[in-house]
Parts: C-alpha cells; structure tokens; sequence
C-alpha cells in the first residue's frame, strides 16, 4: 500500500549558499534542488516540490539583489 504525506516546509539559507547550489548546477531550482535530497534520503515514489515563497531560480535570486 502506497501512503501519501504532504508537508509545509519552511527554510532560511545564505544567500552566498543559495546563490552557490543554484550557480552549481544548470538550471537548477530551489524545487529541484529539494526534490533530489528528498529522493536521495528516502526513496520515493513520487515527490512533488512547489515555491510558494521566494526566489525558485538564480535568475529570481539575482532579481532580488538589484
């Protein structure tokens, strides 16, 4: 049987780390980027990640700092 679990999670970085972890990778997002820890510490199914918050993207990121 298949359970389903949904949550709200809230989170401050740096924004040398963020802008980092986002620069790392082409294009990355803060979504993306939370759907491979997730699927790299417990092995999912499915796992569905949305920014309800925030920058998503280094371009959103970058906006915010001009």
């Amino acid at each position: 049987m298949d359970v389903k679990i949904k949550v709200t999670l809230n989170f401050s970085v740096s924004d040398s780390s963020l802008e980092d972890a986002l620069a790392e990778y082409d294009e990355l997002t803060v979504e993306g980027l939370i759907k491979e820890i997730m699927d790299k510490s417990v092995a999912c199914d499915e796992i569905r990640v949305s920014v309800d918050e925030g920058p998503n993207t280094l371009e959103a990121f970058d906006q915010l700092n001009t």
